[in-house]
């Protein structure tokens, strides 16, 4: 038999169980045992949350890494390439690899049917365990307890933010969601949180499990200034620790908060200006991502965010106030029919001139005339296009250089913008939101 190219076998992965979420583990627990993938790595730090898992998992590879260690990191979905889902030491998995990895998971899974996200997850596993790897970060796809990463036991359990999301498999209520994402802690090992308020349902679960538990507010927080920011966190034994005048990070400062309390947890070296310079080298595509087009003469200012829900956009909508640009807003937007539209506009509606609202090339989409619809609804100004690219291009073309066009609302249209960036020249701006 001829051997499949990467892009063969993902095809033959989409097809091949009848739904692509099956919630629930007993399958990819017999194909796990079958390859003998049990232990990945001496560290395993898993992150789940509605909002902030990215740039957390980067932020904790970015620490673990500056020490030294091999890190991987699987994560999804992808922008761009599927590649992009599984890192070792920051580096792209190779379609090769990958491709090794699906054909030892079709040979151990036999009669049993897996779903695309399944069937990857185990390749990562598999890649994972032949790397030799000093520590693994592990992204949660959706909820935690019935998710595939959930197979594998963590050292260090991290939920980011608990809000709505997903409500046909993980509830309609922040209870249900919490219950779903506490599924990812382990007895006695110790659990994270960056949510405020947690609900009682991950209560619960930590003192079930008689967690070492590190809350945001309470055991660790963060300070943010006009120009630094301040960490304060605790090590295994309760004693305080302290990081004062950090430099501001493009990415969200909670997550990072999120991440130096785990790396306090690893027991590894402290050494301020290391975890620093770790920290300000995290960058995560498509998330408060900065770039820069040249579009018939003109360089224009892009800002490129995967947002999709009220959590994400009501935190997108502070970091836009907080960095106006010298002229208007712009955005081209797109969003799923299962998302919550209103809950993501309403945050965000005054502070964009005018919108360029477009499908998503998938069936999943939301038409672009019920974007328009909303948005007028809103007051907004808006006019809608037949694909993001179109969007692109009419935003560019009204656009000066003063302005700032947004595009956001879904990996699907992120994704259509950055294969559209591609075929332009580009340049990322450093400094981001950062100062």
């Amino acid at each position: 038999m001829t051997e499949r190219t990467l892009g063969e076998w993902l095809a033959y992965l989409e097809q091949l169980h009848p739904a692509a979420i099956d919630m629930g583990l007993d399958r990819c627990q017999q194909v796990l045992a079958r390859l003998g993938l049990g232990r990945l790595a001496p560290r395993v730090i898993t992150v789940t949350g509605t909002n902030g898992k990215g740039s957390t998992c980067a932020f904790v590879a970015s620490l673990l890494k500056a020490q030294g260690l091999k890190v991987g990191v699987y994560a999804s979905p992808h922008l761009l390439r599927y590649n992009e889902r599984v890192l070792i030491d920051g580096v792209e998995v190779d379609d090769a690899r990958l491709c090794e990895a699906f054909a030892a998971l079709e040979a151990a899974r036999g009669e049993i049917s897996l779903t695309y996200f399944e069937m990857g997850t185990l390749a990562a596993f598999w890649l994972f365990k032949q790397a030799g790897l000093d520590a693994v970060v592990l992204e949660v796809g959706l909820g935690g307890r019935l998710d595939a990463v959930n197979l594998i036991d963590a050292d260090l359990s991290l939920i980011t933010s608990v809000g709505l999301d997903h409500a046909d498999y993980l509830g309609n209520t922040r209870e249900s969601v919490g219950f779903e994402k506490a599924g990812i802690l382990r007895a006695g090992r110790p659990a994270l949180c960056g949510d405020l308020e947690p609900p009682h349902t991950v209560l619960d679960k930590v003192a079930e499990l008689a967690c070492p538990f590190f809350l945001r507010g309470q055991d660790y927080d963060l300070a943010i200034g006009d120009n630094q920011w301040q960490w304060r966190g605790r090590d295994l034994d309760g004693q305080p620790v302290v990081l004062d005048g950090l430099p501001l990070l493009d990415l969200p400062m909670e997550n990072a908060a999120l991440a130096l309390q785990a790396y306090r947890l690893t027991g590894l070296p402290w050494d301020a200006p290391q975890l620093v310079a770790a920290l300000l080298a995290t960058r995560v595509m498509g998330r408060l991502d900065r770039r820069q087009v040249v579009w018939q003469g003109k360089r224009l200012n892009l800002l490129l965010d995967v947002g999709h829900n009220p959590h994400a956009a009501e935190y997108l909508a502070r970091r836009l106030a907080s960095k106006p640009p010298a002229g208007r807003r712009l955005a081209v937007f797109g969003l799923l029919a299962d998302k919550d539209l209103h809950g993501v506009l309403a945050p965000l509606a005054s502070l964009v001139g005018h919108w360029a609202v477009t499908p998503l090339p998938t069936s999943r989409t939301r038409p672009a005339a019920e974007l328009e619809q909303a948005l007028a609804n809103l007051g907004a100004s808006v006019t809608s296009y037949a694909s993001v690219a179109e969007a692109i291009e009419a935003q560019c073309a009204q656009a000066t250089v003063e302005d700032e066009i947004l595009l956001f609302g879904s990996f699907y249209c992120v994704g259509e913008a950055l294969e559209w960036l591609a075929r332009h020249a580009t340049e990322e701006v450093a400094d981001g939101f950062a100062g």
